[in-house]
Formats: structure tokens, C-alpha cells, sequence
């Protein structure tokens, strides 16, 4: 592998980190890559120490010289493709979608195609942003999450819809199934959003540094060891649902990254059947973006949209409700 100055990293190794592995090394040096990043660059012979090229499970030493070149990503595009889009609006100016489970927003590495960037890039002949890769997006969902999203299609919109998401003037309302009783029916949930120090892949609460976020949310319905809950996002950071919950001890339910759905086996034996069949039935985290609002970036009106949640997600609901005592 040929060093790039913009791609090099040098580090001298402290007496605290004497005997730590070359890659446990680099994963707590370089905390903008995940551990198999830096694992496969060692493998390439992207990492050196005193010059010499060691393995991952080299045993460091105080005082050494560790130099690392950062693993070169292909470049990723977005090619049209032919995608079915569930539209619930479109005019000259926005379209809003009902994105489906499974669907990733933007290409990346391990989706390079079947986002639904490349659907957009097949429905329309430009959009806005400055690149294929933007393709209007305003605001995005993570793949297992369903719901709605808006996407402008001129870059007046874009710049519109953009102001009014940091303004905090586009409303959004989910929908999610979580695990446990909460405290009390309704709160507000806060805490610094960031990058997980050890866990490259997940977000985290941090006690320094992050973004700041906020969460609102009202049960709706109580299952007991489950409930449903209406859930407003006041600031819009990656995972920031998915992860205020888990914080908090309430994970969403079917969540694989941040939840806990091995509290099945703590549930009380008469609600387990119920609880296994409700786990069975998410298949994914049971998180719906359910309401969209915002005001016309052409017109100033107001619009509102919803959509219901998904099958799986009243499968789960549905078997709730079935082992639920009645009224």
C-alpha cells in the first residue's frame, strides 16, 4: 500500500498503551473507523511500526513509532434503476414517499444499488443537491424504519425544505412498539448524541461532546411488559429514537443494533406466549414514521400527511392486543 500524505496517520505509542494489539491500538486511535476497517488495512499492509510492517496482533511497546494509512473506500455512484415507490404526494416543487421496510436511502458501501436514491434518479431526470448522491433528500430514515420522507425536486425546495428541518418547523410523529413500562405516559427525553467510543457502528448518549437531541413521547397503549407509544422528534439525529429509548431502558422492540429483545425470557410465564408471538412478528426494530408536516416551499400552505404502519408492525400490534385481558 503507497502512503498519501492525506491518508497517513502517525502515532507514538504512551506508557498506558504498552501491550495492547495493533489493532485495539488503531480502533482507540482512530475512532472515525470501525475495527474491521482498520483490520483489513493491517492485512494490506496499511500499518508499520518503527517502520517495520506487523500483523493485527502485534504487542505494542511504549515509546514506538506506529504509522497507518486509512483504507481507501471505492468511490460510490448512483446509477438509475427501475424501483417502485409508494408516492403519497407529488407536485412540481416536493414529493412525499411511504418508504418501505428494507429500503436504504443513499448508496454505500454494502448498498451500492436499490436505494432509494437510484429509484429517485429513475423517476426524475435531475434533482436538486448539486450530485447524483443527494438527489434531493431532505431528511432520511434508516433502513428498517418505514414511513415517510420528503424529497424536494428543484433546488429552491431543497434550500426551503432545508431551512424549515433546521428551524425545526418540519414535524415528525412515529410510531413504536418499546419494550417495558415507562414511568410515567408521556416525557421528554434529552442527552448528547454521538459516535459510540467503542462501537464504531452504533450512536450513543455522551456526558461530553455529541449534538444535543431531544425526544417526546406518549403511550398510547399498555401491554404490560410492552408498549405502544407516539413519539415526536424535536431534533433529528442519526438513530436518535432508536437510541434515547435503549438509554433510557426502553428499547424499541426488534431492534438488533440497540434493543433487548432477550427480555423475553424475563417476561412473567402467563405473558410469554404473547410476548414471544409479539417478538416473532418484528422482524425488524417496530419503528413507523407515521405523520409529516411542513409548509409548501412554493406555496407557504400547510401539508399534512399519514400513513399507517406496515403489515408486520400490526402483526406484532395484533398479537398484543389478541392475549390482551379484556375491558
Amino acid at each position: 500500500m503507497t502512503p498519501d500524505p492525506d491518508t497517513q496517520r502517525t502515532f507514538r505509542v504512551d506508557n498506558d498503551e504498552a501491550g495492547q494489539r495493533l489493532d485495539h491500538f488503531l480502533t482507540a486511535r482512530c475512532e472515525d473507523l470501525t475495527r474491521s476497517q482498520i483490520q483489513r488495512s493491517i492485512s494490506a499492509g496499511g500499518a508499520q511500526v518503527d517502520g517495520n510492517d506487523r500483523p493485527s496482533r502485534y504487542k505494542l511497546v511504549a515509546g514506538q513509532q506506529v504509522s497507518f494509512t486509512l483504507p481507501v473506500s471505492p468511490p460510490v455512484t448512483a446509477e438509475p434503476e427501475d424501483i417502485p415507490l409508494n408516492v403519497v404526494y407529488q407536485d412540481d416543487e416536493i414529493l412525499v414517499v411511504d418508504k418501505p421496510v428494507g429500503l436504504v436511502v443513499h448508496p454505500a458501501p454494502g448498498h451500492y444499488s436499490g436505494t432509494l436514491v437510484n429509484a429517485l434518479l429513475h423517476r426524475f431526470k435531475s434533482l436538486p443537491g448539486g450530485d447524483a448522491m443527494r438527489a434531493g433528500i431532505v431528511h432520511r430514515l434508516d433502513k428498517d424504519t418505514s414511513g415517510l420522507m420528503v424529497v424536494a425536486l428543484t433546488e429552491t425546495s431543497l434550500r426551503d425544505l432545508q431551512d424549515q428541518l433546521q428551524q425545526r418547523s418540519i414535524g415528525r410523529m412515529y410510531e413504536a412498539l418499546s419494550w417495558g413500562q415507562w414511568d410515567q405516559d408521556e416525557g421528554t427525553l434529552t442527552g448528547a448524541l454521538g459516535r459510540h467510543p467503542g462501537l464504531r457502528q452504533r450512536m450513543a448518549v455522551l456526558e461530553t461532546g455529541g449534538k444535543s437531541a431531544v425526544t417526546h413521547y406518549s403511550v398510547l397503549e399498555d401491554f404490560g411488559f410492552v408498549q405502544r407509544c407516539e413519539v415526536k422528534l424535536e431534533t433529528g439525529r442519526t438513530h436518535q429514537i432508536r437510541v434515547h429509548f435503549a438509554h433510557f431502558n426502553h428499547p424499541v422492540v426488534g431492534d438488533g443494533l440497540y434493543g433487548d429483545d432477550a427480555r423475553v425470557k424475563g417476561v412473567h410465564p402467563l405473558d410469554r406466549p404473547a410476548a414471544l408471538g409479539m417478538a416473532a412478528a418484528a422482524s425488524r426494530q417496530m419503528l413507523h414514521a407515521r405523520d409529516l408536516t411542513l409548509r409548501h416551499p412554493a406555496t407557504g400552505e400547510p401539508l399534512s400527511f399519514t400513513v399507517p404502519p406496515p403489515d408486520d408492525f400490526n402483526r406484532a400490534l395484533t398479537v398484543l392486543r389478541d392475549a390482551a385481558p379484556s375491558a
